[in-house]
Protein backbone atom coordinates (compact mmCIF):
# COMPACT_ATOMS: atom_id res chain seq x y z
CA UNK A 1 0.00 0.00 0.00
CA UNK A 2 2.68 2.48 0.99
CA UNK A 3 5.33 1.98 -1.66
CA UNK A 4 4.11 4.90 -3.77
CA UNK A 5 3.62 7.18 -0.77
CA UNK A 6 7.22 7.47 0.38
CA UNK A 7 10.22 8.97 -1.42
CA UNK A 8 13.59 7.36 -2.00
CA UNK A 9 15.51 6.72 1.19
CA UNK A 10 12.43 6.03 3.34
CA UNK A 11 11.86 2.40 4.32
CA UNK A 12 8.46 1.02 5.19
CA UNK A 13 6.92 -2.15 6.54
CA UNK A 14 3.24 -2.96 6.93
CA UNK A 15 1.08 -5.88 8.01
CA UNK A 16 -2.62 -6.68 8.17
CA UNK A 17 -2.46 -8.99 11.18
CA UNK A 18 -0.79 -9.37 14.56
CA UNK A 19 1.84 -11.80 15.73
CA UNK A 20 0.82 -14.86 17.69
CA UNK A 21 0.97 -14.23 21.46
CA UNK A 22 4.18 -16.23 21.94
CA UNK A 23 5.95 -14.51 19.05
CA UNK A 24 4.79 -11.08 20.20
CA UNK A 25 6.14 -11.65 23.70
CA UNK A 26 9.45 -13.00 22.39
CA UNK A 27 10.15 -10.03 20.09
CA UNK A 28 9.95 -7.39 22.82
CA UNK A 29 12.86 -6.13 24.89
CA UNK A 30 12.41 -6.12 28.70
CA UNK A 31 11.91 -2.34 28.76
CA UNK A 32 9.17 -2.68 26.14
CA UNK A 33 7.46 -5.52 28.00
CA UNK A 34 7.41 -3.30 31.08
CA UNK A 35 5.46 -0.66 29.15
CA UNK A 36 2.65 -3.06 28.20
CA UNK A 37 2.60 -5.45 31.15
CA UNK A 38 -0.73 -4.08 32.43
CA UNK A 39 -2.41 -3.95 29.01
CA UNK A 40 -4.70 -6.53 27.45
CA UNK A 41 -3.30 -9.35 25.36
CA UNK A 42 -4.72 -7.69 22.24
CA UNK A 43 -2.96 -4.40 22.98
CA UNK A 44 0.33 -6.18 23.74
CA UNK A 45 0.20 -7.97 20.39
CA UNK A 46 -0.56 -4.70 18.60
CA UNK A 47 2.34 -3.00 20.38
CA UNK A 48 4.71 -5.84 19.50
CA UNK A 49 3.58 -6.19 15.89
CA UNK A 50 4.05 -2.53 14.99
CA UNK A 51 7.50 -2.59 16.61
CA UNK A 52 8.28 -5.68 14.60
CA UNK A 53 7.41 -3.63 11.49
CA UNK A 54 9.72 -0.86 12.69
CA UNK A 55 12.61 -3.25 13.37
CA UNK A 56 12.20 -4.84 9.93
CA UNK A 57 12.34 -1.40 8.30
CA UNK A 58 15.30 -0.31 10.45
CA UNK A 59 17.18 -3.47 9.49
CA UNK A 60 17.00 -2.34 5.86
CA UNK A 61 18.93 0.75 6.97
CA UNK A 62 21.53 -1.45 8.64
CA UNK A 63 20.33 -0.56 12.16
CA UNK A 64 20.22 -3.54 14.58
CA UNK A 65 17.23 -4.14 16.88
CA UNK A 66 16.95 -2.07 20.04
CA UNK A 67 14.09 -1.04 22.34
CA UNK A 68 11.53 1.39 20.93
CA UNK A 69 10.12 2.68 24.19
CA UNK A 70 7.48 5.44 24.05
CA UNK A 71 8.33 8.90 25.33
CA UNK A 72 5.88 11.12 27.23
CA UNK A 73 3.99 11.91 24.01
CA UNK A 74 3.55 8.21 23.21
CA UNK A 75 5.90 8.27 20.21
CA UNK A 76 8.81 5.79 20.25
CA UNK A 77 12.37 6.89 20.91
CA UNK A 78 14.17 6.03 17.69
CA UNK A 79 17.77 4.76 17.47
CA UNK A 80 20.48 7.35 17.03
CA UNK A 81 20.78 8.26 13.36
CA UNK A 82 17.21 7.34 12.46
CA UNK A 83 13.80 8.98 12.36
CA UNK A 84 10.49 7.19 12.05
CA UNK A 85 6.80 6.95 12.76
CA UNK A 86 4.32 4.19 13.64
CA UNK A 87 0.62 3.71 13.04
CA UNK A 88 -1.95 1.10 13.98
CA UNK A 89 -5.68 0.80 13.58
CA UNK A 90 -8.00 -2.22 13.63
CA UNK A 91 -6.46 -4.82 11.31
CA UNK A 92 -3.52 -2.74 10.08
CA UNK A 93 -0.05 -1.80 11.41
CA UNK A 94 2.79 0.04 9.66
CA UNK A 95 6.09 1.82 10.23
CA UNK A 96 8.22 4.22 8.20
CA UNK A 97 11.88 4.95 8.98
CA UNK A 98 14.71 6.88 7.34
CA UNK A 99 18.28 8.03 8.03
CA UNK A 100 18.29 11.25 10.06
CA UNK A 101 20.93 12.69 7.74
CA UNK A 102 18.38 12.54 4.90
CA UNK A 103 15.07 13.21 6.69
CA UNK A 104 14.37 15.50 9.62
CA UNK A 105 11.06 13.87 10.57
CA UNK A 106 8.40 11.42 9.36
CA UNK A 107 4.73 11.05 10.14
CA UNK A 108 2.36 8.23 9.17
CA UNK A 109 -1.25 7.53 10.01
CA UNK A 110 -3.82 4.93 8.94
CA UNK A 111 -7.59 4.83 9.43
CA UNK A 112 -10.43 2.59 8.26
CA UNK A 113 -11.93 3.98 5.04
CA UNK A 114 -15.17 4.99 6.76
CA UNK A 115 -16.72 8.44 7.36
CA UNK A 116 -16.04 10.15 10.66
CA UNK A 117 -18.99 10.45 13.06
CA UNK A 118 -20.50 13.89 12.50
CA UNK A 119 -19.73 15.05 16.03
CA UNK A 120 -16.06 14.08 15.65
CA UNK A 121 -15.75 15.77 12.28
CA UNK A 122 -17.26 18.96 13.70
CA UNK A 123 -14.78 18.93 16.59
CA UNK A 124 -11.61 18.13 14.64
CA UNK A 125 -12.14 19.71 11.22
CA UNK A 126 -12.60 23.47 10.83
CA UNK A 127 -15.30 24.61 8.42
CA UNK A 128 -12.89 25.14 5.52
CA UNK A 129 -11.50 21.61 5.84
CA UNK A 130 -14.97 20.08 6.01
CA UNK A 131 -16.00 21.96 2.87
CA UNK A 132 -12.86 20.80 1.10
CA UNK A 133 -13.51 17.23 2.23
CA UNK A 134 -17.11 17.41 1.00
CA UNK A 135 -15.88 18.53 -2.43
CA UNK A 136 -13.39 15.67 -2.64
CA UNK A 137 -15.96 13.12 -1.46
CA UNK A 138 -18.35 14.28 -4.20
CA UNK A 139 -15.66 13.77 -6.85
CA UNK A 140 -13.94 10.58 -5.66
CA UNK A 141 -16.59 8.95 -3.50
CA UNK A 142 -14.25 8.37 -0.56
CA UNK A 143 -14.64 9.32 3.12
CA UNK A 144 -12.65 12.52 2.76
CA UNK A 145 -13.52 13.79 6.24
CA UNK A 146 -11.66 10.87 7.80
CA UNK A 147 -8.92 11.25 5.20
CA UNK A 148 -8.48 14.87 6.30
CA UNK A 149 -8.27 13.72 9.92
CA UNK A 150 -5.71 11.08 8.89
CA UNK A 151 -3.61 13.74 7.12
CA UNK A 152 -3.73 15.99 10.18
CA UNK A 153 -2.63 13.10 12.40
CA UNK A 154 0.36 12.27 10.17
CA UNK A 155 1.29 15.98 10.18
CA UNK A 156 1.04 16.11 13.97
CA UNK A 157 3.29 13.07 14.31
CA UNK A 158 5.94 14.61 12.06
CA UNK A 159 5.99 18.03 13.71
CA UNK A 160 4.95 17.51 17.35
CA UNK A 161 8.46 16.58 18.61
CA UNK A 162 9.59 20.01 17.36
CA UNK A 163 6.50 22.13 18.00
CA UNK A 164 5.83 20.97 21.54
CA UNK A 165 2.71 19.36 22.99
CA UNK A 166 0.72 22.59 23.18
CA UNK A 167 -0.57 21.95 19.68
CA UNK A 168 -3.17 19.35 18.82
CA UNK A 169 -4.37 17.61 15.68
CA UNK A 170 -6.94 20.31 14.94
CA UNK A 171 -4.19 22.95 14.86
CA UNK A 172 -2.60 21.47 11.72
CA UNK A 173 -4.44 22.80 8.67
CA UNK A 174 -4.59 20.49 5.63
CA UNK A 175 -6.11 20.66 2.18
CA UNK A 176 -6.57 17.43 0.25
CA UNK A 177 -6.03 17.10 -3.50
CA UNK A 178 -7.49 14.45 -5.76
CA UNK A 179 -4.08 13.37 -7.07
CA UNK A 180 -3.08 11.64 -3.84
CA UNK A 181 -1.39 14.62 -2.24
CA UNK A 182 -2.25 17.14 0.44
CA UNK A 183 -0.85 20.47 1.56
CA UNK A 184 -0.51 21.43 5.18
CA UNK A 185 0.39 24.41 7.33
CA UNK A 186 2.27 24.38 10.63
CA UNK A 187 0.29 25.98 13.51
CA UNK A 188 0.83 29.73 13.85
CA UNK A 189 3.63 29.68 11.29
CA UNK A 190 4.04 30.52 7.63
CA UNK A 191 5.75 27.21 6.91
CA UNK A 192 3.90 24.92 4.52
CA UNK A 193 4.55 21.30 3.64
CA UNK A 194 3.22 18.46 1.51
CA UNK A 195 2.17 14.90 2.18
CA UNK A 196 0.74 11.94 0.29
CA UNK A 197 -2.34 9.77 0.75
CA UNK A 198 -3.68 6.48 -0.60
CA UNK A 199 -6.71 4.23 -0.19
CA UNK A 200 -6.08 0.49 -0.30
CA UNK A 201 -7.82 -2.62 1.04
CA UNK A 202 -10.33 -0.63 3.07
CA UNK A 203 -7.77 1.68 4.71
CA UNK A 204 -6.72 5.30 4.34
CA UNK A 205 -2.99 5.94 4.79
CA UNK A 206 -1.23 9.32 4.91
CA UNK A 207 2.48 10.10 5.09
CA UNK A 208 4.52 13.26 5.70
CA UNK A 209 8.27 13.11 4.95
CA UNK A 210 10.32 16.19 5.82
CA UNK A 211 13.62 16.24 3.93
CA UNK A 212 16.61 17.21 6.07
CA UNK A 213 17.96 19.63 3.46
CA UNK A 214 14.71 21.64 3.67
CA UNK A 215 13.70 21.17 7.29
CA UNK A 216 16.65 20.52 9.62
CA UNK A 217 17.39 24.23 9.95
CA UNK A 218 13.83 25.46 10.53
CA UNK A 219 13.01 22.63 12.93
CA UNK A 220 16.07 22.95 15.13
CA UNK A 221 15.81 26.74 15.08
CA UNK A 222 12.20 26.62 16.22
CA UNK A 223 10.66 27.59 12.88
CA UNK A 224 12.29 30.98 12.40
CA UNK A 225 9.53 33.24 11.06
CA UNK A 226 11.88 34.76 8.48
CA UNK A 227 12.60 31.39 6.87
CA UNK A 228 9.54 31.55 4.63
CA UNK A 229 7.57 28.72 3.11
CA UNK A 230 9.04 25.26 3.10
CA UNK A 231 7.93 22.15 1.31
CA UNK A 232 8.70 18.56 2.13
CA UNK A 233 10.37 16.55 -0.63
CA UNK A 234 7.99 13.80 -1.63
Amino acid sequence: MLDRLVPEGVELCETYGDMAPEAAAACLFPSERAVVRHLSEERRREFATVRGCARTALARLGIPPEPLVPDVSGAPRWPRGAVGSLTHCPGYRAAVVAPAREYAALGIDAEPAEPLPAVVAARLLPDAERRSADELRAVLGLPADRLAFCAKEASYKAFSPWCGRRYGIRDFAVRLAGDGSFRGAVPERRHRFEGRWAVRSGYLVTVVCLAAEDWSGPLTAGFRPDHGWQQAAM
